[in-house]
């Protein structure tokens, strides 16, 4: 029996709580408060916000702990953009066509682009994440690897729990704070997100509504032209000057210039004769895909600064449109 108490307490030192007291977190949260209060949060809207918040490892464990292995494009696009989700991405663009049709025509910005965005971040609404935003941030601020930038975003999700657009105890997210279908950090909400249906709040985690006006709001200011797409898979020559590759401004040709250098479309044929500057990348190593892209994947990278993410949302929404 002795010998059971005691690998009973071996595998209960072993387990570590995700939620747990730790030395000066709560004095930590006290100076958040004090902040707060200062720039117009409530003492009432803060007893709510940080009611049982504590130090939450599993979130610290998650921003230093990121995957180090990256799949190639090969690999990683047939898992973004897999048959099922295309099927589901389509479904959801004829049921809520209306909609999206009119946000579209009012920001200026492809219905496909929005249900793909959709489905890139949150399999349309069914991961939006489980976190407790506040305590979240919190704890990551009080990490201290990134505290001003998590500080400021706790600063911009108290504010939108005073102006009531969501109740604290239904402010949910990911471990880093990203929020609702969209998956907007705080001070993204606080820019971009729109009350698409009129309601008097902008609700991101429920109304389909809001979500797909607060995307298209996003691109639109981030640039978005809906006069174009955002470009495409191409051939490029062997022993290709790879100090032209990039997406800094100074890198931007035309595509007759691109012609010029031997790229071409995946088929072989020429390049679109349409006066258009493009930036050529290729993620991967020498060997991976390369691709032509135009400033609306400039404006995709602005809300993901990874070419993996705009590369999944852009083959997503060429599903939507082409199969």
């Amino acid at each position: 029996m002795r010998k059971g108490m005691i690998s009973a307490s071996i595998a209960a030192a072993l387990l570590v709580s995700p939620v747990m007291a730790k030395p000066g977190f709560e004095q930590y949260v006290t100076t958040l408060k004090a902040e707060a209060r200062e720039a117009g949060i409530s003492d009432a809207l803060l007893e709510r916000a940080f009611k049982d918040v504590e130090y939450h490892e599993r979130a610290v464990s998650s921003d230093r702990n990121q995957p180090e292995r990256r799949l190639t494009l090969d690999e990683y696009i047939p898992r973004a953009v897999p048959d099922w989700k295309v099927a589901q991405a389509k479904q959801l663009y004829r049921e809520h066509y209306d909609t999206l049709k009119a946000i579209g025509e009012q920001y200026q910005v492809q219905p496909r682009f929005i249900v793909a965005l959709w489905g890139v971040e949150s399999n349309f609404g069914k991961l939006q994440g489980s976190y407790n935003v506040i305590e979240a941030l919190s704890t990551l601020a009080f990490d201290g690897r990134r505290e001003a930038f998590f500080r400021k975003e706790t600063m911009a999700a108290l504010t939108i729990l005073e102006q009531g657009h969501i109740a604290p105890e239904a402010m949910k997210g990911s471990w880093a704070g990203a929020m609702g279908q969209c998956q907007f950090m705080p001070s993204s909400f606080i820019n971009y997100a729109v009350d698409g249906n009129q309601d008097g709040k902008k609700d991101i985690w429920q109304t389909e509504a809001d979500v797909f006006a607060s995307a298209a709001n996003y691109l639109k200011k981030a640039g978005w032209d809906d006069t174009y797409t955002w470009g495409r898979q191409v051939q490029i020559p062997e022993g290709i000057d790879r100090t032209l590759l990039g997406t800094n401004s100074e890198k931007a040709h035309s595509l007759s210039e691109w012609q010029t250098r031997g790229v071409r479309r995946m088929n072989g044929q020429a390049l679109p004769a349409v006066d258009i500057n493009a930036w050529l990348i290729q993620p991967d190593d020498g060997k991976g895909r390369a691709y032509l892209v135009y400033n609306n994947y400039q404006s995709l990278l602005k809300w993901n600064r990874s070419h993996y993410f705009a590369l999944a949302v852009s083959h997503l929404a060429d599903r939507i449109k082409f199969g």
